[in-house]
């Protein structure tokens, strides 16, 4: 009940950011032209990060009244707003000025680096690294280094997880749902998935918008979603399973490498299928 309870709150808090920002994201420099070649605001991830805010600041101003949670801003409640609004601020620079060319995925931005040239996604690894292990640090406090490091990567590489599946309206939107959903079920509601629950509200919020190309998430608005849910397998999942979560998640990001995701949903007719629904003809 309470995850559904912050879920519908930042949905709320998500309608009313688009309709506050809709004005401000729909000129330059946030305008992009997407793979149909409609020119649609990005960056919509900052009302994500909007959203996570003021409900968070909400939280606070009633359990300083006394009103429902009294026991004020948690560690993790902090590092999942701390996650998102980072990552948030990391993935807009790579949607304002990101780099277009060749030096794109892993190798390519450890190339540019080898020529000693730092691109926007190698900024965006470095900086989104340095985000999750403080907001790991602050969530778990962690007694050894190879746990902070293991949870570390488990918030980034989720985050970068969420930027690869960012390919086609709605796809990040549905797949963080997806993810959350099984997230809280295996976590039996587990109360520390309520600040992800208003990220992934959020998301719902803003999903048909996405699906009809009214905007963009963008990486500012994936990579905080996937850090979120990194950071809620953090928090709720035993040593063992978050090594195992890492393992999938070296494998995803190692894979996207190699091949191409939406390649691979286009060839396989069920996910083509759900990879579909709602979205523009």
């Amino acid at each position: 009940m309470i995850l559904l309870v912050a879920a519908v709150t930042g949905m709320l808090a998500a309608r009313l950011g688009w309709l506050t920002l809709r004005p401000a994201l729909s000129q330059a420099p946030f305008l992009r032209v997407n793979y149909r070649g409609r020119t649609v605001p990005t960056a919509g991830g900052l009302i994500l990060a909007m959203a996570v805010l003021v409900v968070e600041a909400g939280r606070i101003v009633l359990s300083a009244a006394g009103v429902g949670d009294r026991q004020g801003l948690s560690g993790a409640r902090l590092a999942v707003v701390l996650a998102v609004v980072g990552l948030a601020l990391v993935g807009l620079a790579d949607d304002l000025v990101g780099d277009r060319g060749d030096d794109r995925g892993f190798r390519g931005h450890l190339r540019a680096l080898g020529r000693g040239r730092l691109t926007t996604g190698g900024a965006k690894i470095l900086g989104g690294g340095a985000v999750a292990a403080i907001a790991v640090a602050m969530a778990t406090s962690p007694r050894s280094l190879g746990r902070l490091f293991v949870d570390a990567a488990v918030v980034a590489l989720a985050a970068n997880l969420g930027n690869l599946l960012d390919r086609a309206p709605g796809r990040a939107g549905k797949s963080g749902l997806v993810a959350f959903v099984v997230l809280a079920v295996i976590a039996h509601g587990s109360r520390s998935l309520s600040e992800v629950a208003v990220l992934a509200g959020a998301s719902a919020g803003l999903l048909l918008d996405d699906l009809h190309e009214r905007l963009m998430l963008g990486d500012t608005g994936s990579n905080a979603l996937g850090a979120a849910l990194g950071l809620g397998i953090v928090l709720t999942a035993s040593p063992t399973a978050r090594l195992v979560a890492l393992a999938v998640l070296v494998a995803a990001n190692l894979a996207s490498e190699l091949v191409s995701f939406s390649e691979v949903i286009e060839r396989t007719p069920p996910l083509r299928a759900l990879d579909g629904i709602g979205r523009r003809p």
